[in-house]
This record gives structure tokens, C-alpha cells and sequence, in this order.
């Protein structure tokens, strides 16, 4: 890839519920799957304001306790994606945006390999940021 060449570049949460759940949207685009929190990284935006820009967008919710544990090249879409272990106050309501219509919390087992993956090494991250291509 030479210095000119683009490809995508984004920042998505992970968000567990006291159950270890995490937090999956459904999406009003595209291939109308499940979706973690999040989305691209615009120009002149740094991953983390990305980040809690996208999160706010989507889910009406500013993110706390906000951890980088993983860095992902996903392929079929040439993009290089930052995941966050993230936090919400429970007692805040979710107000999706119309990019999604609705959101469900999922156990591990019932989660994409993909999703499956990212969320264990957000769950058991030890200080180390895990990088993975998919």
C-alpha cells in the first residue's frame, strides 16, 4: 500500500452489561445486520473523538471508562478498526438515532466469530491491546 492509497478507518464500542452481555444495534442500512456502537473516524478527528462522537450519535449516551484493548484489519473491507471497552451509566436510557432500530444485549455465545473475538479480548484485556486481521 503506498502512502497515497486510502482504506476505511473507525472506532466501535464494546459495551458489557452487568451479565456480560455486550451491546449489538440493528442497523437501517446497508446489510441491515447487528453492529457494535460506532462508525468512521473523520478527517481531523482523532479515534477517541470519533469514538464518543459516533456513541453519542447512535445510542443518545456519552461512553465512560473508555479502554483501547484492540486493533483489527478487516479485510473484505480494507479497514483498520480501534475497539473500545466502554462503559454507560445504567441508569441512562438508550435513544438510538435513525441509523438503527433497535439494540439488543447478546452473550458471547450468541455473537458473530468476528464480534466473539473482539469481545473476549476486550473482556480479558491485561494491558495489552490485541491486533488481529480478519
Amino acid at each position: 500500500m503506498a502512502f497515497n492509497d486510502t482504506f476505511r478507518f473507525g472506532a466501535h464500542a464494546i459495551i458489557f452489561n452487568s451479565k456480560s452481555q455486550v451491546l449489538l444495534l440493528k442497523k437501517t442500512y446497508g446489510d441491515m445486520g447487528w453492529s457494535l456502537p460506532g462508525g468512521s473516524v473523520d478527517p481531523g478527528e482523532t479515534i477517541h473523538h470519533a469514538l464518543i462522537r459516533e456513541c453519542h450519535e447512535e445510542l443518545g449516551i456519552e461512553v465512560q471508562d473508555i479502554v483501547l484493548t484492540g486493533f483489527y484489519y478487516h479485510s473484505k473491507i480494507n479497514a483498520q478498526v480501534g475497539i473500545f471497552r466502554c462503559s454507560i451509566p445504567v441508569e441512562e436510557e438508550i435513544k438510538l438515532s435513525s441509523e438503527h432500530s433497535e439494540y439488543k444485549w447478546m452473550y458471547l455465545s450468541e455473537l458473530s466469530e468476528v464480534h466473539r473475538i473482539r469481545a473476549l479480548d476486550a473482556l480479558e484485556f491485561q494491558g495489552q491491546v490485541a491486533s488481529r486481521v480478519f
